[in-house]
Formats: structure tokens, sequence, C-alpha cells
């Protein structure tokens, strides 16, 4: 008997997949445990195994087509088997992508024209899309192309380079062809699922298809596409205060990902440095070491001499000019400024400040650094403390989802790190069971790939509380804006030498200031008041972490 197959919920946060590359065509015979798909989720691209068997008797959505979840994508039983009645009775997979493609067909107002049937699977071309490449990416930008137009690429080729909110990752083609059409320039942004590029035979005419499903590739540079080449050109003016004339386009230039992104930042255009890696390629320290030609400053002007009935004054002459520089906000800059201020403005924020005494915990830790394989931090050791103190309070290790509170059993403590670009929160898990050393090599780690943008979004996902430490720039109290969904925050500042009254003396002491901010939603005053409490007696007989 025929048996419908409906797209999983391969994650907490998925609504609907898109299926990247079907492994199987209908006629094929299926067996349970065969990879059937490959489907794109709101966390990654994953193997969809059949947990049925059968003959492939229906496929519903196409490749770069989305799904929402449950609906069917495909049907196995017998061969010949009359399927009609089992799409008749289910909504067809189909009927998503439809909708969607009327309601972004016609944004003026008026009705759309019907719909071509001009489709990818007619043409034999692959649509590749902008993929979701973590869980708060909406756009993409295309930080640089692997291959032009014309050239031949195979399905487990590297075709770009994409800059999301968190890092630089690849995109591959997932097919087999030459590269027919490409949808914007390196560095230009695209939507989440927009189309950057087909593929398909040499010589096939993707107009038709691209006419259908025409949509601007970025709100910020609309691409206009030319019949004869099939390919997008975006001219981007580029201006100064001093200066408004086009700057030559510099996609082209062999540089690595990262000496384009620092000249994009700093508006360098990447014709005017010469590079000094193999076949004149321009890396990082070619872009940190150019120096650009002085502009002459405008000529002066002189001061009018002020006089007085007693005495005539000369003021000197102090000619200024007014500059500035701007530079594009990057895709990690624009998540921050969402969340956070989706945070702030959405989550009732009150904030908590207690004074430790670090005397202990100074000592402590040179006892600990004599003997531990790895170099323990006073940070490890807050975020230790943190950990313990939340399995007793576990009020504090909760989020506000709506109509319910979620109190996490579990401690996932997020360690705030600032990059070139912003801030990154990776995610030591299950810290309370962890040791000193263990914490203090899992963020070391989490260091060095944040430096290198080779954190992965199982890195900086799933937290139930954060810990951010300005204390290493000198900083003696700040408060922070909590990390959502995480119920609370905490703020760790520098520890300073001050007096201190010991036993109705004055005498010199190490005191470090914590500033809890906390959800008002999930977190009351006592609560957190009682969490502080807690966390100030580990802190201050830090050998109770041990017991």
């Amino acid at each position: 008997m025929a048996e419908v197959v409906r797209m999983p919920k391969m994650s907490d946060t998925m609504t609907e997949g898109v299926i990247a590359k079907w492994h199987k065509q209908v006629g094929d015979k299926v067996n349970s445990g065969d990879l059937v798909a490959e489907i794109e989720t709101d966390k990654a691209t994953m193997d969809f195994e059949s947990y049925q068997e059968g003959t492939l008797l229906y496929i519903g959505p196409k490749e770069g087509e989305a799904v929402a979840i449950d609906a069917v994508i495909a049907i196995l039983g017998e061969p010949g088997e009359d399927f009609q009645a089992l799409l008749n009775d289910a909504p067809q997979a189909e009927e998503v992508t439809e909708k969607k493609e009327v309601e972004g067909s016609n944004s003026s107002g008026t009705e759309a024209a019907p719909q071509s049937n001009v489709t990818p699977e007619s043409l034999g071309v692959t649509v590749i899309t902008m993929p979701l490449l973590s869980d708060t990416m909406t756009e993409g930008v295309i930080a640089q192309w692997n291959f032009k137009v014309g050239d031949t690429i195979k399905s487990d080729d590297s075709i770009a380079d994409v800059e999301t909110d968190k890092a630089t990752m690849e995109v591959t083609a997932y097919a087999d062809g030459t590269l027919l059409y490409v949808g914007l320039e390196a560095g230009e942004a695209a939507k989440v699922n927009d189309i950057i590029a087909i593929v398909g035979p040499a010589g096939t005419d993707v107009t038709p298809l691209l006419n259908q499903k025409a949509a601007p590739t970025s709100q910020a540079a609309p691409a206009e596409v030319k019949n004869e080449s099939n390919k997008s050109k975006v001219e981007a003016n580029v201006t100064t205060e001093n200066k408004a004339t086009d700057v030559a386009d510099d996609s082209r230039v062999k540089a690595s990902p990262l000496a384009r992104k620092i000249a994009k930042d700093k508006g360098i255009n990447l014709n005017e440095i010469k590079g000094s890696a193999d076949g004149g390629r321009i890396v990082k320290k070619d872009v940190e070491s150019y120096v650009p030609a002085t502009k002459v400053a405008p000529a002066s002007t002189t001061a009018v001499p002020v006089a007085t009935e007693t005495k005539a004054i000369t003021l000197p002459t102090f000619v200024g000019e007014e500059r500035y520089t701007e530079v594009a906000v990057s895709q990690m800059r624009k998540t921050i400024a969402r969340r956070l201020g989706e945070s702030l403005f959405t989550a009732p924020h009150f904030y908590l400040t207690v004074s430790i005494d670090m005397e202990n915990a100074m000592l402590a830790r040179t006892q600990i650094n004599e003997v531990a394989p790895v170099k323990v931090s006073f940070n490890d050791i807050v975020v230790k403390a943190v950990a313990v103190a939340l399995k007793k309070h576990p009020a504090v290790n909760s989020s506000w989802k709506g109509d319910k509170i979620r109190f996490n059993e579990h401690t996932n403590i997020g360690v705030a790190m600032a990059v070139e670009d912003g801030l990154l929160v990776p995610v030591v898990r299950f810290a309370d069971g962890k040791s000193l050393s263990h914490i203090s090599a899992e963020v070391k780690d989490f260091a060095q790939k944040a430096k290198t943008k080779k954190l992965t979004p199982a890195d900086w996902e799933g937290s139930t509380f954060t810990v951010s430490n300005l204390g290493m720039f000198g900083i003696d109290e700040f408060t922070s804006i909590i990390n959502s969904p995480d119920g609370a925050i905490l703020s760790v500042g520098a520890i300073q030498q001050v007096p201190v009254v010991t036993n109705g003396t004055v005498v010199p002491g190490n005191v470090m200031k914590l500033t809890l901010g906390c959800d008002h939603r999930v977190v009351d005053g006592a609560t957190g008041a009682q969490f502080l409490q807690t966390l100030k007696a580990l802190l201050e007989n830090p050998v109770r972490l041990l017991a």
C-alpha cells in the first residue's frame, strides 16, 4: 500500500525546509535507511533518510523549493500503484511554494500575470539560492565568487564565499554543469532563498526562468539583467565629501576573502593595491599596509587681527578640515543591532550589583595553575561558579516563552567575546559538570575560532545564561543587555585594589564587582539577589567549587 513521505521537523525552530538535493528519482527502489534527499533547515543542511520501503512513485517539491513541515514531499509504494487519492487527501508541497511565488510576484498591488510553465527541470538546470547558514541570518553578502559565468563546475565545488552575520562560509553548487548565471556581484547582499546562481548545460537560455522569477537580489543594490549575457551587472556609486567619482569595479581583482572584507570596511579600492602573494594575489597584510595618496589641503585663510583701544592682538591662524569615513554595516553588526534592540525594548531589564572579596580566589588560582594542564583565568572561575549557582537557583536559569516560562535543568553558559566586527557568544555546555581546566581549554579554543571566523552554529546556539567580562580592560563595573532568550546576564568588572574594613581595621583588599542583569518577566528582585549571594559565597571560598 502506498505511503506518503512528509517534510520532517529537523530542529526545534524549524517551520519549513528547502530541498537542497534529491538523491532518488521517481521509479527508484528505496530501502529503509537510504539517503533520499538533503534538506536545508533553519540551522544547517541535513541528510534525510527514509524510514519506509518501496518504489518512489512521486516527488513533490523540486530542488531549491521550500516546503512547510508535514507537507507531502514524496510517495512510496508498489510499481504502478495508484497514489492520486493520497495527494487529494493531503496538502501538497507545491501549494506552499506556489503560494509564496504568487505573494512575491507582484509588489505593486496590480493583478499578477499568469504563471509560466518554465521550470528549472524543464530547462534541465539547477537554481542555487542564498542558503540559511545560521539561525539568525536573514541575508548574506557574497564575499567572493570562486567561478565566473561559463566555467564548468562540479556538485561539490564551493562556488562562492558568503559573509553571514556570524562568519564567512562556503556555498556548495550541489550540481554538475556550466555556471550560466550569477545574480549579484561580490560585495552585494541577497536575502535568504533569493536566486544567486544557475547551473546547467552549456548554452542553455535561462532568460524565461529569470523573467518568471524576477525579483531584486538586494534592496541596497538592484540588479539589471542583460538578455544577451543573462548576467546581472550592479553599478555602485561611491561618494565622499571631497570626491564624487565612480570607483572602478574591483570584484575581479585576485584577493583573499579576508583582505577583500578589510578593504571594503576601510573603503579601499583593491585596484589601487599591489598584491604580494603568488600571482599578485592581495592578502591581509597588503591592505593593512596600504597608504592612500595624501590629499592637498585647501588654501588657508588669514584671520583678521582684532584691535582694541589699547593694544592690537594677533591670533594664530588654524585651518581645519571637516571630514569623516562611512563604513557599510556588516551582517554581524546588523544582527547585533536587531537582536539587542529586540531584547532591550522587549524584556524589562533591572540590575543588581554586588562586590566580591577576591583574596581567596587569587590564592586559589595561583595554586591551581601550579598543577593544571592549562592556565586557568579568573573568568574561567566565574563561569564555573555561575554554573554551580544556577543549579541552586533554576529560576535565574530560565527564559520567557510568551505563554510559558522555561526552567532549564542544564547549564549552558554563553561567554561573550569581542571580535573585529562585533560580538560572538560561544557556549560552554554543561559547565557545572566540567573542571576548571576543561572550561579553560574550551574557552581558549572558542576564542581562537572566533578570531578566525571558524565558529559554527553548534558553537553559539543553546545558551541558558551569559557571562560578559570587561575586567581585562580595567572597567570597574557595567551593565549588559540580556542575550535573548536567556533570562539573565552577568557583567564582570576588574579586580580593584581598594581599602576594605576587616575586623574594624582598614586594610588593602582586592574587590571585584558583579552586576546581574535580569528579565523581570522571569526573574524577580529577591530571586536575583539570592543568586548573587550564592555566587558571592562560591567566589569568596572557591574551594567549594571543587567539592
